[in-house]
């Protein structure tokens, strides 16, 4: 992952075929996730927010939606102050 403490906010977005697949990177060099939290990220009405300031749903319908209506897979990798990426894979559905 990449990384440049001092940097400014920084997003990458990376898309590419692998195995029948479409594989969707979003990064990011910000502070990361702490690990604690890494493992909720997915769970409905988890949220680092405030009271009011979101629900806690965006991840979790994302990662229903990719999971069990296209058959794919999510998946996130962070370090305390390493950034973060979230990595979607999609199968590839090939015309005759």
């Amino acid at each position: 992952m990449y990384n440049h403490v001092g940097a400014q906010p920084t997003f990458f977005l990376r898309v590419y075929e692998k195995e029948a697949h479409v594989v969707i990177e979003i990064e990011d060099n910000g502070p990361g996730i702490p690990k604690e939290i890494r493992s909720k990220v997915f769970e409905p009405f988890f949220t680092t927010k405030g009271v009011g300031s979101g629900t806690g749903l965006g991840l979790s319908v994302s990662y229903f939606i990719i999971t069990e209506n296209h058959r794919g897979s999510l998946a996130v990798e962070s370090s305390e102050g390493e950034g973060t990426l979230f990595r979607i894979i999609l199968p590839l559905e090939k015309g005759e």
